[in-house]
């Protein structure tokens, strides 16, 4: 299994929920800026709607799908 089919698992999306959470959490929370708040949305809605910002990188769609020739 590649890392693209990991992230569009039901576990690949709950580490990417869960860890937006926590990037949110400890910007907004932790001291660690409003900034590093909102980055955490990138992660936290990634694995809501089910998108793969690193899967164009090896030849697939944003859903994680071999892209149509």
């Amino acid at each position: 299994m590649n890392i693209v089919e990991f992230m569009r698992s039901l576990s690949g999306r709950a580490i990417r929920v869960i860890i937006g959470l926590m990037i949110i959490a400890w910007g907004f929370l932790g001291g660690g800026g409003l900034i590093i708040g909102l980055i955490g949305f990138v992660p936290l809605f990634a694995g809501l709607f089910n998108f793969c910002l690193i899967a164009p990188l090896f030849g697939r769609s944003m859903a994680g799908l071999p892209k149509p020739r």
